[in-house]
């Protein structure tokens, strides 16, 4: 099964973005969780993006706030999907992000959901959707989290 990449533009994301981990989890999905920044390491953000497709992932997933140019500069450089969630910590607690992340120019499209926990939770689900185009088992659990509302056993 591919893994999906949990990326995060600072440490303090962390906690908000971990929201994300138990779905990820409970669908069965590898993961790897890595803080890159957009901003104070492009060069390292642009070979993980390159490699990425080499290196397993099947979905990327980038959490920033303010300017949040992580899934923008990931998707420059990989066309695998991204999943941008905007984080809060700026203008109007991530209205800021939520326009940057969404406001990607044609043709290098950047999936976005919403501003912070409830949009790590709903990047770890979109990234179960997409990999189980391709996987019958992991469309099984998306149908049993379905059928539960939507919520974790």
């Amino acid at each position: 099964m591919k893994k999906v990449a949990l990326l995060m533009g600072s440490e303090t994301d962390r906690p908000l973005m971990e929201a994300a981990l138990p779905y990820l989890e409970y669908f069965g999905l590898p993961y790897q969780v890595q803080v890159l920044s957009a901003h104070r390491s492009p060069e390292q953000v642009a070979q993980f993006a390159a490699s990425a497709e080499e290196q397993g992932y099947g979905v990327l997933i980038a959490g920033a706030g303010m300017a949040a140019h992580l899934a923008g500069a990931l998707k420059a450089h990989s066309i695998l999907p991204v999943i941008g969630v905007p984080l809060p910590g700026g203008l109007a607690d991530g209205l800021d992000a939520l326009l940057s992340t969404v406001q990607m120019p044609k043709g290098v499209p950047v999936a976005t959901v919403s501003v912070g926990k409830a949009g790590a939770i709903n990047a770890a689900v979109l990234a179960a959707e997409i990999l189980a185009l391709g996987d019958a088992e992991l469309r099984e659990r998306l149908k049993a989290y379905k059928a539960r509302g939507s919520v974790l056993p």
